[in-house]
């Protein structure tokens, strides 16, 4: 499948540190050589990178997030096999091959006046390699975790997970955006309204929204549509945000929903659009706890970190994964 870069054991070597005495999830971690094979793999957890930024440059925002799948991957093989965190779980699928598209979009001349149409088109091709895969693990009764590249990648986990389910789906994200930008070309804002366009996203739930970076025009979109939910990070309570949260998780669990996590959300958290007010670590792993258990949810997908000296943005994404999938039983 030209779409993706199947990983191997021998593939990831390089970035396991063997301890004697000790287990790593990277020792025991599953992998497959097709498609065919995923289907008879034991494992219900599949996780798959996409290292890109095309997406969010597209959006005039900073580029970087290409890097965090590579350090993702650093921290969460290294991560201890124990009672709490089992590798056999899990397989390892590889990353969608970008590396072609990001050659491109590097030869983009900015000074050019089509320059953010030009990354669209590429983010185009983009959608439709990530939906192919979303869609095919699916189909293999598996659970996707993805991880990495830019907030522009939700339009191809959502049309997969349709397409898979042959109906629309609904979506939660923990984000500080609504991605509901104009639909003139493709770009990491407006992934959701592409999907409501194109028919694949029914309901919509936005938890943790700022007040300073969403326009006018999409807060009255918002307001005159009963499939969309949000709420604002500024007029959460002090006190009792769980509560808010399960709101937002009724709004969308009584059928098929993605999980989206945009790492902007994060205070302090090296992104994209990285800001000093947002949500706290700990109280994001306690949402995706949260949300773990239910049943209609049909993937996990957390984007736009980047890697940066002064963060262990490698650790955080693999605490983020392993709280998740500790939680998860239907999988």
């Amino acid at each position: 499948m030209k779409e993706l870069k199947l990983y191997s054991e021998k593939h990831l070597s390089r970035y396991l540190s063997v301890r004697p005495g000790e287990t790593k999830l990277g020792e025991k971690v599953q992998f497959c050589n097709s498609f065919e094979d995923l289907e008879k793999t034991p494992a219900k957890i599949v996780i798959f990178g996409i290292p890109e930024d095309i997406g969010v440059r597209a959006n005039y925002g900073k580029p970087g997030t290409a890097g965090a799948w590579k350090e993702f991957l650093k921290s969460f093989l290294n991560v201890q096999e124990n009672e709490y965190n089992s590798g056999d779980k899990i397989l390892l699928l590889g990353e969608i091959t970008t590396s072609e598209l990001m050659q491109k979009a590097g030869n983009i001349d900015i000074s050019d006046p089509n320059y953010v149409q030009k990354l669209g088109d590429l983010v185009l091709q983009l959608d439709t390699m990530v939906s192919e895969v979303v869609k095919k693990v699916i189909l293999a009764g598996k659970f996707p975790v993805i991880i990495g590249g830019g907030h522009n990648n939700a339009y191809g986990n959502i049309k997969g997970a349709s397409e898979a389910f042959s109906k629309p789906i609904n979506v939660l994200n923990i984000d500080a955006h609504t991605d509901l930008r104009k639909t003139d070309y493709r770009h990491s804002g407006n992934g959701f309204s592409y999907a409501f366009k194109n028919g694949f996203l029914e309901r919509y739930s936005v938890f943790g929204l700022h007040k300073n970076y969403t326009p006018h025009y999409i807060f009255e979109e918002m307001k005159q549509s009963e499939n969309i939910h949000f709420n604002l990070l500024e007029e959460l309570p002090k006190q009792g945000r769980e509560k808010t949260f399960l709101e937002h998780l009724n709004f969308v669990r009584s059928e098929k929903f993605g999980l989206e996590l945009d790492c902007d959300a994060i205070e302090n958290f090296p992104s994209s659009a990285v800001s000093p007010a947002g949500l706290g670590m700990e109280e994001i792993r306690k949402l995706l706890q949260e949300v773990a258990n239910e049943e209609n949810c049909c993937y996990l997908h957390i984007c736009e970190a980047m890697a940066a000296e002064y963060f262990s943005t490698g650790k955080a994404l693999s605490y983020l994964v392993t709280d998740f999938l500790r939680h998860r039983t239907y999988a």
